[in-house]
């Protein structure tokens, strides 16, 4: 049985690579393949100084059909070891990203986001011939249609101030200290990512300790914030340059050692389920205690068994929250609050339910 290798680069051709990996072994896979940009000659500033584009022969192919063929060739390898409740980013510009939506589609993958990446700081347009390419997309698939596969909403709700994570994230291009630079001063890599970026893609579809591929894996960002994040990772690379900064810089990065640091937030449908009623066996709030609504509009007692009694109905912490709304439904959780102590401010009765799931993790 082939062993999975683990927290190390794979020198090589990443179709090869990819096939002698075990199959479904590895939880995401983050792929920023070559765009095929199709340059025709050099790009200059108006100051004439020469862009340090996208020029290198990875970045070649002979014709579409050519590119089409190595697309297809690297999902299917990348499909093989996907485990089934894995998924795969795939980053691109306009040069390529439509092609290679298509060709996930044909090979089975199934489309869960579309993600614009919006850059706060592009390259500008020299030409003025076109708009500015400000934003590139990253396509967002599970293996297949019925897949249960990993995101982590409650994660990206935190990260984003408790709001709900939208599918167009603006954040800037890689420069200054996070950009890698060679011997002579240049870019390591043309097209090296942001680490933000990486964080927000690995944080939402991973946990702890799971698996991460990158078969382009570059100067090895993908594999730096995934060890950050103690997450395991394998990267693929074929070129010398590339796979010599990705070592060192992944080799300078800590060991995420601190557990707690890293978990996620429990989404609330995995927490405990805490009935009220314990709330009033365990003491935290006796019968004939009062509840009160948001702005004091409303009052209920509570019961000794878990039940809540307002002036005209009974029933659960939801029913009567609903009742006097004349609501289809409510959270009693939320809705529901108690007079504290501490110049008569309001306390969600949720506090207590939270008091109690604290003590049984």
């Amino acid at each position: 049985m082939v062993k999975l290798p683990q927290n190390q680069i794979l020198k090589g051709d990443c179709i090869e690579q990819m096939r002698s990996l075990p199959e479904n072994s590895v939880d995401m896979i983050f792929a920023d393949p070559p765009y095929n940009l199709q340059l025709a000659g050099s790009l200059y500033r108006p100051n004439h100084s020469k862009v340090d584009a996208v020029d290198d022969d990875w970045d070649q192919f002979d014709n579409f059909d050519a590119y089409d063929r190595f697309t297809r060739d690297w999902l299917a390898a990348a499909r093989r070891i996907l485990k089934p409740t894995g998924t795969i980013w795939v980053i691109g510009s306009y040069h390529n990203i439509f092609r290679v939506g298509t060709a996930l589609q044909n090979i089975g993958f199934w489309m869960l986001n579309d993600v614009i990446w919006v850059k706060t700081n592009p390259m500008p347009n020299f030409k003025g011939r076109r708009f500015t390419n400000a934003h590139e997309t990253m396509i967002w698939c599970s293996k297949d249609k019925d897949a249960r596969y990993t995101f982590n909403y409650e994660a990206m709700k935190a990260l984003n101030e408790d709001l709900q994570m939208r599918s167009d994230w603006t954040m800037p291009i890689c420069t200054g200290g996070e950009r890698l630079k060679d011997e002579t001063g240049s870019k390591a890599h043309p097209t090296q990512k942001p680490e933000s970026l990486l964080h927000r893609v690995i944080l939402a579809s991973t946990q702890p300790g799971q698996v991460v591929l990158d078969p382009f894996f570059g100067t090895g960002t993908t594999g730096a914030v995934a060890k950050r994040l103690g997450r395991r990772w394998i990267g693929i690379e074929r070129e010398d340059k590339y796979i010599k900064v990705a070592t060192a810089r992944i080799a300078a990065e800590p060991e995420a050692s601190d557990s707690e640091a890293i978990a996620h937030t429990t989404p609330k449908r995995k927490e405990p389920r805490i009935p009220f009623g314990l709330l009033v066996e365990r003491g935290l709030l006796s019968p004939g205690t009062v509840l009160v609504s948001p702005c004091n509009r409303h009052t209920a007692k509570v019961r000794a068994d878990g039940t809540i009694i307002s002036a005209d109905h009974r029933g659960s912490i939801h029913q009567v929250g609903a009742l006097v709304q004349g609501a289809p439904s409510c959270n009693g959780w939320t809705y529901w609050q108690v007079k504290s102590d501490l110049k008569n401010a309001a306390v969600p009765i949720d506090a207590f339910r939270q008091r109690i799931r604290a003590e049984l993790h």
